[in-house]
């Protein structure tokens, strides 16, 4: 109980810090510059740090993973802030599914035509 307040008020915290990054001078602030310069440039970043994530699963330095996790979940949190979807609708959006099992939430999803 007390790991998972710790989890939302550490989240909660860097969603905040994000948010207010937008009015930090970008000559001194990343996310600053990953915001000014929008959501293509935050995915692809997103995307490169979901990649090595990835390869630092497949590794053997538990530590390696745990930063790259960091910060995976850090550019998440600027990309959906870039396109103006706030955390808790992802939250929702979790505790929605937790409600049904995996097998049977992805059956139902709505597939794309071909």
């Amino acid at each position: 109980m007390w790991a998972t307040l710790m989890s939302d008020a550490v989240i909660s915290k860097l969603v905040e810090t994000i948010r207010a990054r937008r009015n930090a001078p970008g000559e001194t602030s990343y996310t600053r510059q990953l915001l000014d310069a929008g959501p293509e440039r935050c995915a692809r970043k997103f995307g490169e740090e979901a990649v090595e994530t990835v390869i630092a699963a497949l590794g053997t330095e538990p530590s390696a993973l745990v930063g790259e996790a960091a910060d995976v979940i850090y550019h998440l949190l600027v990309l959906l802030e870039v396109r103006g979807v706030e955390w808790t609708e992802v939250c929702d959006a979790l505790t929605k599914r937790m409600k049904i099992s995996g097998v049977a939430e992805k059956a139902a999803r709505v597939k794309p035509a071909p």
